[in-house]
């Protein structure tokens, strides 16, 4: 397996991130079809065994979780022991930042609360430490924005520093929102930094550029939302996507991963799958090869970042 950019971290090129699998609600098209109901904490925990398995099985190396993907790390935590599987075998990475706060409920208003304080660090990096205690290998800021002024906190930067330090965690961030690309390139230009994680997709391309720089600056990188929430998805609303994919005999899911790792600067693409047969359908994209044509005509979907991101916030948790 090739390493995460300049880091010792080996990594699969598809990934297995746990959003939808660590807490009842999440913003995915069907999520709630696919968890039918059976979401008590014990079915839960089974259901992301199942598709922890399924993944490992399938040669996926890396695992993403965070603190506010309600169980996720504890889930995450408890496979890895039950299956003796540690580093260097496999790659774990998590993030903090936001609080979940739905208490198992999926009829709240509020699901999570984001604070990028030095307070949240400290007391977030205790907790994912004893979920995940060595297995960690990559922690990241959650969805860090130009705007947040977290890349300015020197105090947390420090802190950043002194976990890499004394716990040998690699440090990252994961940005969010239309100006995605602008806190990537501020994120180098401040250092620190090992990996970052973004959103790209043929929906969602505009932190290509950036990205690119930061795979020459040597950082890793980590795609999340491959398939935009299941927009890119046979759930979605994505005509030329669903022709091209017959055309290709492949699934619309697998074609919009496949044109992700068709970018040379992507270390890694996020599944962010909650059922088997789903996490199975998304590895598929590791033998698809887009043709320049087929990819040119799926550029055509790229939106306006400012829409794309509005209507992200839209989506209804389920």
């Amino acid at each position: 397996m090739p390493p995460l950019g300049h880091t010792s971290l080996d990594v699969s090129r598809i990934g297995l991130g746990l959003a939808a699998l660590g807490r009842p609600a999440y913003i995915n098209l069907g999520h709630a079809d696919d968890l039918m109901g059976d979401t008590g904490v014990d079915a839960l925990r089974a259901r992301a065994h199942e598709v922890l398995d399924a993944a490992y099985a399938a040669g996926v190396r890396y695992f993403d979780a965070a603190r506010s993907y309600g169980r996720a790390e504890e889930f995450l935590g408890s496979w890895l022991a039950d299956r003796g599987l540690g580093p260097p075998g496999v790659s774990v990475g998590s993030k903090w930042g936001y609080t979940y706060t739905a208490d198992w409920r999926v009829d709240v208003e509020v699901h999570e609360v984001k604070d990028l304080t030095l307070a949240t660090l400290r007391r977030q990096a205790q907790e994912t430490r004893s979920h995940l205690g060595g297995a960690l290998g990559l922690y990241q800021i959650h969805s860090a924005t130009l705007d947040s002024g977290v890349l300015e906190d020197r105090g947390v930067r420090d802190e950043l520093a002194r976990l890499r330090a004394e716990e040998g965690w690699f440090t990252g961030l994961s940005v969010t929102g239309p100006r995605q690309g602008e806190t990537v390139l501020r994120a180098l230009e401040t250092g620190g930094f090992d990996c970052v994680q973004a959103t790209w997709n043929v929906m969602e391309p505009s932190a290509g550029p950036a990205l690119e720089a930061a795979h020459e600056a040597g950082l890793g990188v980590i795609i999340k939302e491959g398939v935009a929430n299941g927009r890119l998805t046979a759930r979605g609303d994505a005509p030329v996507l669903a022709e091209v994919a017959g055309e290709l005999g492949v699934t619309p899911d697998a074609l919009a991963l496949a044109c992700v790792l068709a970018q040379p600067w992507v270390d890694v693409v996020l599944s962010g799958a909650s059922t088997v047969a789903m996490i199975r359908s998304n590895l598929a994209a590791l033998d698809v090869t887009v043709p320049g044509e087929a990819f040119a005509r799926l550029t055509t979907l790229a939106e306006d970042p400012e829409e794309y991101w509005e209507t992200r916030s839209k989506l209804a948790w389920n």
